[in-house]
């Protein structure tokens, strides 16, 4: 594999996307769409020869690029491949224009989920799997540009634990190391256990009676936090609550970095107990489901007629469950979210799921939003700020790294947070200006941003869908999916006078 090293990375991730075309092409032979399967086909095959050009023309001319070099071709990346993945579904598609199928395509690479498709019979069974693949191939594509970009530059949430007296030896370490090394190590290290996860969530839920087709995509897109469906959403499963309750173990992967890569980085925690972001989100998961139940249940004693055990147990695993969903910017709703809705006949404010997709999950993982451990950052100093107050000559304990966390990390936590709102209200107010109502604005922009994009389905109420948006609305949402993917903070970065000099 030391190969590939000598190609630059887009024209790597130009030659990943062509490969992926022949997949869906090979499930459109199995069902005999000829159609579908010519036009992957010709398209793989065009763009894997464009690829060969451009490979072959800039090979060996990588060395020495430095780790922002690399997050400037993150960023062209973003903006670019899509319109490669595009060109299939903008041919077999003749009811989208080719800027919608680029759309659909960004929201599938960003693993936001966005679809402009309301109704999963709109397009084929490959363009499901096609949907699923890329926003799997995301995913897995974040994980490796976390670990190999992100951590040496310290942003990505890898910042928190970034001590100040250590900072220039992680500068100095940053423009020795070879970032084609990293993103090869990280590649060849994380793959194997994301195609395995995703293998094995597969076959369970192909025993428990999905079809192929649901169960790989719904697989792919647990692991990738995508959302994306064949049947729009888990109501068109046949699994039933076995089949949810595997997918929200596995959700547990985009709660932290450790799950893939545990122990592999001395600054990480030695073990799950001791991670802070699997504790907040079993908080999480905890305390926000009871206060759901108890507001359904105090419903159904005013309904007086569907207060059974069955129905309240039913209604606190579909808040469970939503909860980590969203959480981890996943969005799939749970079966029985409709039931718990029916038992109180209330209705649950679409702020909530705001708030947790703004969350977001672990550092280094498919999740978006803000992240838990900078949520720990700001926690901890506030608690510190506190005990101060009572005791303000008290000496902070927790070790060098706990008073990090507290000083440093809480400060940069708190400058991320500042530009997460920021940002989220400036793409607010850009999407206000092209007719959409604040409510719906503010769906909008935390879906982009958070990278959640099913949250629009349940926070909003009058059934709006990104396919009623006006095009410069779904213009204002691609900008917001790429800098909630890369992350506000990195893309300021690229603007650095140090870096343009």
């Amino acid at each position: 594999m030391k190969w590939i090293e000598d190609f630059p990375f887009f024209v790597i991730l130009m030659g990943l996307s062509c490969f992926a075309m022949y997949i869906p092409m090979l499930h459109a032979i199995r069902l005999e769409d000829w159609l579908t399967a010519r036009t992957f086909f010709y398209n793989a095959t065009f763009l894997s020869i464009l690829t060969a050009i451009v490979g072959i023309a800039t090979r060996r001319q990588v060395k020495g690029a430095s780790a922002s070099a690399h997050l400037l071709t993150m960023l062209g990346a973003y903006a670019i491949l899509p319109i490669f993945l595009a060109m299939p579904m903008a041919h077999l598609v003749k009811s989208i224009t080719f800027f919608q199928a680029y759309f659909e395509m960004l929201s599938s690479l960003t693993t936001t989920g966005a679809s402009l498709f309301d109704n999963p019979k709109a397009i084929s069974e490959p363009l499901h799997l096609w949907r699923a693949l890329v926003g799997w191939l995301g995913g897995f594509m974040i994980l490796v540009v976390a670990m190999a970009i992100f951590a040496p530059l310290n942003m990505g949430g890898f910042e928190i634990y970034a001590l100040q007296r250590h900072r220039k030896v992680a500068v100095s370490q940053t423009q020795k190391a070879e970032v084609s090394d990293r993103l090869n190590r990280f590649a060849t290290q994380i793959f194997p256990v994301y195609l395995f996860l995703t293998f094995v969530l597969s076959l369970v839920l192909i025993v428990l009676g999905e079809r192929v087709l649901v169960a790989v995509s719904h697989s792919m897109a647990i692991l990738s936090t995508s959302g994306i469906s064949p049947v729009g959403g888990l109501a068109g499963t046949q699994g039933g609550f076995i089949a949810e309750a595997v997918m929200f173990m596995f959700l547990f992967f985009a709660v932290s970095r450790n799950t893939f890569l545990s122990g592999r980085e001395q600054d990480s925690w030695q073990s799950f107990r001791q991670d802070k972001e699997i504790t907040q989100a079993l908080l999480l998961i905890t305390i926000i489901p009871l206060l759901l139940f108890i507001r359904h249940w105090s419903g159904s004693i005013e309904l007086n007629d569907q207060a059974d055990s069955l129905s309240a147990i039913t209604s606190l695993w579909g808040s469970v469950f939503n909860v980590m969903s969203f959480l981890t910017t996943t969005g799939f709703v749970s079966q029985s979210w409709e039931a718990s809705q029916n038992w109180s006949g209330l209705n649950t404010p679409g702020l909530i799921f705001i708030g947790l997709a703004s969350l977001g999950g672990g550092v280094a993982t498919t999740a978006g939003g803000i992240k838990l451990l900078r949520i720990y950052a700001l926690y901890k100093h506030g608690l510190r700020e506190m005990e101060r107050l009572s005791h303000p000559s008290s000496v902070g304990g927790a070790g060098e790294r706990g008073r990090s966390i507290r000083r440093e990390g809480a400060f940069v936590a708190w400058i991320f947070l500042m530009v997460f709102v920021l940002t989220l209200g400036v793409i607010m107010l850009a999407l206000t200006l092209t007719g959409i109502d604040f409510v719906d604005a503010l769906a909008f922009a935390t879906a982009g941003l958070s990278t959640t994009g099913p949250l629009v389905h349940i926070a909003i109420e009058d059934g709006t869908s990104y396919a009623k948006l006006p095009d410069l609305a779904k213009g204002i949402l691609c900008v917001a999916m790429i800098l909630g993917r890369l992350e506000t903070v990195a893309v300021i970065a690229l603007f650095n006078p140090n870096y343009w000099r």
